[in-house]
């Protein structure tokens, strides 16, 4: 126990060395009370404590002060104090707060908590516009902690996660703190974070980001993973209950605590108390909690959500002072806790913006920010470390440099390299640590099946370089196949290299010989499958002989381009096998033809060859990203759509009237409907050009299925129940995806069905070509299926029209 005095004292030396106001806050029990806000009055300068109850405040000059001691269902504290040289200690005691309802509750007819709901409606849009625009200084702090992790997960070793686990294999495995700046106006908002610290990581980057914790309660919806409506919504009485539990007096201000009910247990609203100050009908504090059903995440148990918010008469306002997100989820039997601490300060609001205040960078990290020292850190750090927290910080200190160490490295990988007789099936693996490199073997038993090639083993080796300090990376992979029935090898190999993490230019070049299909909408193991058991070869192939070398990076913010040129020989090939290992009467395999199914004797394409050359631009419009010390990360913007243009031309083929041209665009657009869903669509449209004998393997080929089965995740690039060939053209043609995910809004309504937790999903499709009439989908269906916190299935009812035919089917998926 020894090690905990000294951290102790530790802690303590290191508050009152940089911190000029220190000490702890406890009840009449002497219990130590976490998260009280400790301010300076009037003004937004101030601090929590943690949760030990110790609290340090920096202040630069002596003088006299009034302290604020507040924290929900307590008597708040005015401390009148006089500083003339630091360190300050100041222990505090606070008792609850006896609470009587107001006479307005005792006299009135109506529910008192709805009147004061429907005040705190109507203003909400005024109270919401004085506070729109600000600065503010920001600290987060985040933990997440284990208990009793098992050793392995769905058979994979999952270590000690980073050092922090103790011998029962419980602990803290995430430790990490920011400091920063914001700034937000009515529509904008960026961070520049000053300093990020991460326990155990000195290169990395804490995640505890401003904008991830911006949850304003007076606009009408919370989004915490799923879209979880306001208690003060324009629609919230279609959600809520309400019941004033009390009122007391903060000072002169009188406030009410309303206790928020779901009107369903099922509905996405609050459970909890908000706290409204009478006649201004500003918000006092939140105390709300919803569970993982009530969000559609199963792995939830709980998430707590409380803030406090601090008063300042100019321009008399109570503003977001505090904030505490507490969770606790579980999964594969993890089961973890942690809480998010964040402590907002120095508020200046209306500040005058220019139009350089606001670009589509919306969160930096200065240089070195990830480098900062205990000394700084001891003296901005507005809420002090707890026990806990500091001693996890100084035993990751301490053995990240072991960590980090050739020795140390080298021994971790020489166990982990070691070859298993399991890696004849699984593959194998080798990792240089200490270098940054590494390669994998494929399992040499890995075989797939097709008609062409029958059982097709093949061996894949990939090597890996990371050049971290030049946010450089290269890979070479490399795979050779072989067809047991069609008794042919073919070899490929490829080489990309990324020159920086900022624009992201790669270069990549590649060449070999493959079996090809004609259309990359079909998965090969599916194929495999449906081959086997069904006799259904839904895969056509060719076999191509190719050199390519590509190139590509971002040339202006959101604006990136791909090109490259490439030389292909195309052969046709045919079945070779009819081996199945379930025969079915009266079912054979079709041929290789795509066009026609029962001609085994002649190709869809003949012996050719050709280049291509292709161009490719993608446009996200305003677009947003992070900005790290030499690396850019994109984040797009949800408020627009992304647009892609490519154009490709077929040239030099050995047959001039197969060369050709092809200019194609997609736009697509995810859009956000709050509470009410999200609507997605996908737009895509191509014209080809000098299409006089075009081979099929240069046609447009579109992602049909007919397996009734989706395993990709994505259901607005994709038919359901279309044939994978008999729309392929060469010619204009266009199509549209669009779905509506309704996210629960109608399942949740519905008895007995919103327990199930059901997602209700509409859809439509079309496609149009000049050689056909339009082909049309509609689809009714379900997702979050699945048992308990396994909810990764959907299914859907479909309906196909075609030329006056209608087709049903159903399909079945997964989501991603």
């Amino acid at each position: 126990m020894k090690i905990y005095y000294f951290l102790a004292l530790f802690l303590i030396l290191s508050f009152t060395s940089n911190a000029q106001i220190v000490g702890k806050v406890t009840d009449t029990n002497k219990e130590n009370l976490p998260f009280v806000s400790v301010l300076i009055k009037d003004t937004y300068k101030g601090t929590t404590t943690n949760n030990e109850g110790d609290y340090s405040l920096n202040i630069s000059k002596t003088g006299n002060y009034t302290l604020i001691f507040q924290y929900l269902g307590y008597k708040t504290i005015h401390k009148e104090i006089t500083i003339t040289s630091f360190p300050y200690q100041l222990d505090i005691v606070l008792a609850e707060e006896a609470f009587s309802l107001n006479e307005i509750e005792i006299s009135s007819t109506n529910n008192p908590a709805n009147r004061i709901i429907k005040e705190t409606i109507a203003n909400r849009k005024v109270i919401r516009e004085k506070m729109a625009e600000y600065k503010a200084d920001f600290y987060s702090r985040g933990i997440f902690r284990i208990k009793d992790a098992p050793k392995k997960i769905m058979g994979f070793e999952i270590g000690d996660m980073g050092g922090g686990l103790d011998s029962t294999r419980s602990g803290v495995i995430y430790l990490s703190e920011t400091i920063s700046k914001i700034t937000q106006s009515k529509t904008k908002f960026k961070e520049r974070v000053i300093a990020s610290k991460i326990s155990g990581d000195d290169n990395g980057f804490s995640f505890n980001s401003a904008s991830d914790v911006n949850f304003n309660f007076y606009k009408n919806t919370i989004d915490l993973g799923d879209v979880i409506v306001s208690p003060i919504a324009n629609n919230a009485f279609n959600y809520y209950t309400y019941k004033l539990a009390n009122t007391f007096y903060e000072g002169v201000f009188l406030v009410n605590k309303i206790k928020v009910i779901p009107k369903r247990k099922t509905d996405n609203a609050f459970n909890g108390f908000i706290y409204i100050i009478e006649d201004s009908w500003q918000i006092y504090a939140i105390d709300l909690y919803v569970f993982g059903k009530q969000i559609q995440q199963p792995m939830v148990k709980k998430l707590t959500l409380k803030q406090n918010y601090s008063y300042t008469s100019k321009p008399n306002l109570w503003s977001l002072f505090s904030q505490s997100i507490d969770f606790k989820f579980g999964m594969f039997g993890l089961n973890i806790d942690g809480r998010f601490t964040a402590v907002y300060s120095n508020y200046e609001f209306n500040p005058v913006f220019t139009k350089k205040t606001f670009t589509r960078e919306v969160m930096s990290y200065e240089d070195k920010a990830n480098k900062k020292d205990s000394l700084f850190w001891n003296k901005k750090r507005p809420v002090p470390l707890t026990l806990e927290e500091s001693s996890d910080y100084k035993l990751k200190d301490s053995i990240k440099i072991i960590r980090k160490s050739k020795k140390y490295l080298d021994s971790i990988d020489t166990q982990n390299n070691k070859f298993k007789l399991i890696n004849l099936l699984t593959g194998y693996s080798y990792k240089n640590s200490y270098k940054n490199n590494g390669f994998t073997i494929g399992s040499p038993l890995n075989a797939m099946f097709n008609t062409v090639q029958g059982w097709h083993p093949n061996l894949a080796v990939n090597y890996h370089k990371n050049y971290k300090e030049k946010h450089q990376n290269l890979w070479i992979r490399g795979n050779v196949e072989y067809g047991l029935s069609d008794k042919k090898i073919r070899p490929n190999m490829s080489l990309t290299y990324k020159f920086n993490a900022i624009k992201k230019p790669y270069l990549s070049i590649s060449a070999g010989n493959k079996l090809t299909m004609f259309s990359g909408a079909i998965s090969t193991t599916l194929n495999g499958v449906t081959s086997l058991l069904f006799e259904r070869n839904y895969a056509k192939y060719y076999d191509k002989t190719y050199a390519s070398i590509g190139f590509g990076q971002e040339v202006f913010n959101g604006i990136r381009l791909n090109s490259s040129i490439s030389y292909e020989k195309r052969k046709p090939v045919f079945n070779t096998t009819s081996y199945v290992t379930r025969n079915r009467d009266g079912i054979v395999y079709s041929s290789n033809n795509p066009l026609l199914p029962n001609d085994y004797n002649n190709a869809v394409i003949d012996n050719h060859d050709i280049y291509k050359f292709r161009i490719g631009a993608n446009f996200t419009f305003a677009n947003q990203y992070i900005s790290l010390p030499n690396e850019k990360r994109n984040l797009g913007n949800r408020n627009y759509p992304k647009l892609g243009l490519n154009y490709t031309i077929g040239f030099a083929s050995n047959e001039t009237r197969k060369n050709y041209s092809l200019i194609q665009a997609r736009i697509h657009q995810n859009i956000s409907l709050k509470n009410k869903g999200t609507f997605s669509y996908n737009l895509k449209a191509g014209k080809f050009f000098n299409d006089v004998a075009l081979s099929f393997a240069d046609y447009k080929h579109f992602n049909g299925n007919q397996t009734h089965v989706n395993l990709k995740g994505n259901y607005t690039n994709s038919f359901a129940l279309l044939p994978y060939y008999d729309f392929s053209t060469n010619n204009e043609y266009a199509e549209l995806h669009a779905e509506h995910q309704f996210n629960g809004y109608i399942l949740r309504k519905i008895p007995l069905l919103n327990k199930l937790q059901f997602k209700l999903v509409v859809g439509a499709k079309t496609l149009l070509t000049k050689e056909h009439k339009p082909y049309s989908e509609f689809n009714i269906g379900l997702q979050n299926m699945g048992i308990g916190k396994y909810r990764f299935l959907r299914v859907d009812y479909v309906r196909s029209v075609h030329n006056g035919t209608a087709i049903n089917g159903v399909l079945f998926g997964l989501t991603l």
